[in-house]
């Protein structure tokens, strides 16, 4: 009787672990969803420009452009003040270290 109790339970377990599941891959549809609209609607589309923007919006891969590292970009741009200041030896170093602590 113990074990069919501790079956029935694990069961119910899993069951409810399955139905977890969708629920993120709606969530992300439903925050992509509402994202487009609030650009659409920024941007005052109506009608079947609102339709082709919508399409094209909910088709694009959230993953066509790889996020931007912020570490890299203060790096970019420092490095390029630097160069354009034509700083070289102690005077870059401590120029990029003070630029790296100003950036953020």
């Amino acid at each position: 009787m113990r074990r069919s109790i501790w079956l029935v339970a694990a069961s119910a377990v899993l069951a409810f672990g399955a139905l977890g599941q969708p629920a993120t891959a709606a969530n992300s549809q439903q925050t992509k969803m509402a994202t487009c609209n609030a650009d659409a609607k920024a941007k005052g589309l109506a009608g079947d420009d609102r339709k082709a923007f919508m399409k094209t919006c909910l088709s694009a891969s959230s993953t066509t452009s790889p996020p931007v590292n912020t570490q890299q970009s203060k790096m970019k741009t420092c490095n390029a003040d630097a160069k354009t200041k034509g700083l070289a030896g102690a005077d870059r170093k401590k120029f990029m270290s003070d630029c790296l602590k100003s950036a953020s």
